[in-house]
């Protein structure tokens, strides 16, 4: 089922996200839920704050973009515990926040601790494309926006395409849940 992507402006994007146990209801239908819901929507990754849930949960499915290898799996309770490399800037989007795409400088290498969607626990270093995916991903379950990175004078500058989406007033080709009341950011 497609799941609406909760749009820029609602609180749950701001909170940190809290583990979950093996035994969360319905786990894997929200898993898949979560997929088809960033598939639908051309996304290489969907965090649970974007569906509206505060848990610690995301996925990432690059789909071999970027000339590297496929690259899908599922994050719970995911920490990271190192990144490393020189910093470099991509062009980066995000599904709760469409239309605006900006330069966000992130480290290419990262070492994280995760379990897959069978609670396997996992401790694995990545890096490129699949590693910039999970952080910007792993950056929502910590209450984080790439906005957030941005400088003061870059977000003055987006300050009105961020009100205008807060308040449903962006076009998308996917379902989006847009915050109840609009407070002054």
């Amino acid at each position: 089922m497609k799941l609406p992507i909760v749009a820029y402006g609602d609180p749950v994007l701001k909170k940190v996200c809290v583990d979950i146990e093996e035994t969360y209801p319905d786990l894997q239908q929200l898993i898949a839920n979560m997929f088809e819901t960033m598939n639908n929507a051309s996304g290489v990754g969907l965090a649970a704050p974007q569906v509206g849930l505060p848990i610690r949960l995301f996925i990432v499915d690059t789909k071999a973009d970027e000339g590297e290898e496929v690259f899908k799996k599922v994050f719970i309770n995911a920490q990271i515990l190192e990144e490393s490399g020189e910093p470099w800037a991509f062009n980066e989007g995000c599904l709760s926040i469409p239309e605006v795409r900006e330069d966000i400088m992130r480290k290419p290498n990262i070492l994280i601790s995760y379990y897959d969607e069978n609670w396997k626990l996992h401790e694995e270093k990545v890096s490129g494309f699949a590693a910039r995916v999970i952080q910007h991903e792993y950056d929502h379950i910590e209450g984080k926006l790439f906005t957030d990175k941005l400088s003061l004078l870059r977000k003055q500058l987006l300050k009105s395409k961020l009100d205008a989406i807060a308040k449903g007033n962006v076009r998308t080709d996917y379902k989006m849940r847009y915050p109840r009341q609009n407070k002054k950011r």
